[in-house]
């Protein structure tokens, strides 16, 4: 896969953990689609702007620069959103966020300085942007950061999972 969502080496993509990796994916492929939502829209346009006889208009390329644009800054705000992500989930081994080290391997933020709840959503949201539910069931299952970081939650979570899975 091509991944221009951002600019990254092959040698800090050889050093992504599985977790960058999955974001990168669906942060490139959330790009694709907008780049393909804006080009069927803009074939759309053309085809209706054409048979109204509109050809002499400049309102097709007014719709074209609009449509770039807006597809550009949602890729810009995907970029950026990516590249806050990938820092947040860089091994940090510690430090004032709560975090004991050693969970870098979650794919979320384990900060113990959170709520209850606010550890639930967070574990929960990232969870659920797993497409494959088999997929999603398997790795929540497996994963005892979320068993020791939600604690009675754990349960609860895994049955909404299930829920989903359904």
């Amino acid at each position: 896969m091509n991944f221009d969502v951002i600019e990254i080496s092959e040698e800090q993509l050889k050093g992504l953990s599985v977790v960058q990796m999955k974001m990168l994916r669906t942060a490139q492929q959330k790009k694709d689609s907008l780049y393909r939502k804006a080009e069927d829209d803009l074939e759309v346009f053309r085809v209706l702007f054409l048979s109204a006889g509109m050809k002499n208009s400049n309102l097709y390329e007014d719709k074209k620069a609009e449509l770039y644009s807006d597809r550009d800054y949602e890729t810009a705000v995907l970029a950026d959103n990516l590249i806050y992500n990938l820092s947040l989930n860089e091994p940090s081994g510690g430090g004032d966020t709560g975090d004991t080290g050693g969970d870098e391997q979650a794919g979320y933020i384990v900060d113990y300085s959170l709520t209850y709840n606010e550890r639930y959503v967070i574990v929960r949201d990232y969870y659920l942007a797993i497409p494959d539910s088999a997929e999603r069931m398997a790795l929540y299952t497996a994963d005892d950061v979320a068993k020791r970081y939600l604690s009675g939650y754990y349960t609860t979570l895994y049955n909404v999972l299930a829920t989903y899975s359904k």
